[in-house]
């Protein structure tokens, strides 16, 4: 895995200022909990998505899913073994879902990436990776142009698994298992702006079932 990476100088303030008025945002929604640990800010929401929500996207996730990819970087060709794909960002459905997303954390629309859903099979996984982007490496100049850093991410489990497909912050021993329309929300990075070593997270294997989850990423800029 990457050393410290810090952000640039710009990003740092970003990240910070955007880190400041998402948390207070979330603290004071009675709809959110925040996971119990101090070295990380990670919050959830009981039952952000239906049912029928979640059908909906689990059907765009198999229409456009394609073996995962990773940036570049040390990683074991097994390292994510999922199946993804960007779903289509013009739907109607896909934009409201959204909507709701920014305004629940109160970003603009235009900072977030594309919706991505991913669908993982008995003994898929996605090993301990971060979010934000390594500066040191190749692809960083591209993403900077892109938005920059990565500040926060916002990721709905759309169904229950019989067994296994957690998601592990390995560094923080919390491992939070897939609950049908369950979002989750990171700061990826520390309340002065670095990224934060601490959000080292896994997609532990899938047992039984099949897991299927959409991650939505926010950068500190304008995406695209």
């Amino acid at each position: 895995m990457p050393n410290m990476i810090v952000a640039p100088d710009a990003d740092k303030a970003a990240i910070a200022r955007i880190g400041k008025s998402i948390r207070a945002r979330l603290d004071a929604d009675p709809a959110v909990y925040r996971v119990p640990v101090d070295q990380a800010e990670i919050y959830g929401v009981a039952d952000f998505l239906s049912t029928s929500e979640c059908d909906y996207l689990m059907a765009m996730i198999d229409s456009v899913a394609r073996p995962s990819s990773v940036y570049e970087g040390n990683y074991d060709p097994d390292a994510r073994t999922s199946y993804s794909g960007d779903v289509d960002g013009t739907d109607s459905f896909v934009r409201m879902i959204e909507r709701r997303i920014c305004d629940l954390i109160g970003i603009d629309e235009a900072w977030g990436e594309r919706v991505q859903g991913q669908r993982y099979q008995p003994g898929q996984e996605f090993r301990g990776h971060y979010d934000w982007f390594d500066t040191n490496a190749g692809y960083w100049e591209d993403e900077r142009k892109r938005g920059g850093q990565r500040c926060w991410t916002a990721m709905a489990y759309l169904c229950d698994v019989e067994e296994g497909g957690h998601t592990e912050f390995t560094r923080l021993n919390i491992a939070i298992p897939p609950q049908r329309g369950l979002l989750l929300l990171w700061n990826n990075a520390t309340p002065d702006g670095i990224a934060n070593l601490e959000t080292l997270h896994a997609a532990t294997p899938v047992v039984r079932g099949v897991k299927y989850v959409v991650t939505k990423w926010f950068r500190t800029r304008p995406w695209g």
